[in-house]
């Protein structure tokens, strides 16, 4: 846990000081990473509505805001080993988006722990998609772990996500401006 802790404090070092330099904006990047979920939301819509309406214009529409989510997607995505991380990054954002967008709906009907479930399950997605962008997540030797737990040293297994989840709290202030 000592290891985590540390590594946790070196990852803050390191971004607070990117921030300093102003080599690192992750309040735009956030932004922009919020307007690519959007943008992937927008392709979902003009499939359903194809199918619902049977007018293929919306089918013709997809192409047009895919190519402007790539483009978009390939200022959040630096790095790309093959197609894995690109298409998982699009993946944990389109899901996050779409947990929030049902949890907002569960708050509304006043299911509020509902709600609040979901939101956890989107931000913890959200987490592990900034965790690949900033290198957090070593995606090279991956292995099935038990329980919650990070590895064996692990003294307080609460899961990765959770514990990315504080550590994005902390190294991504949106209110910055």
């Amino acid at each position: 846990m000592e290891n985590i802790s540390q590594k946790l404090k070196e990852l803050i070092d390191r971004v607070d000081s990117m921030k300093k330099q102003e080599k690192l904006d992750l309040s735009s990047d956030q932004d922009l990473s919020i307007a690519v979920m959007n943008l992937v939301s927008i392709e979902e819509h003009f499939f359903f509505s194809g199918g619902k309406t049977q007018n293929a214009r919306y089918y013709d529409l997809i192409k047009d805001v895919r190519e402007m989510r790539k483009e978009l997607l390939k200022k959040l995505v630096k790095e790309s080993d093959g197609s894995e991380n690109w298409c998982i990054s699009k993946h944990l954002l389109a899901a996050s988006m779409r947990l929030m967008e049902v949890g907002t709906k569960q708050l509304g009907q006043d299911k509020k722990q509902e709600a609040y479930d979901l939101f956890e399950k989107a931000f913890e997605l959200y987490s592990l998609f900034w965790g690949l962008q900033m290198k957090i997540v070593d995606t090279d030797n991956i292995k099935k772990i038990d329980g919650e737990a990070l590895n064996k040293h692990d003294k307080k297994p609460e899961g990765f996500l959770r514990k990315l989840g504080e550590l994005v709290k902390k190294a991504v202030d949106c209110c910055r401006e």
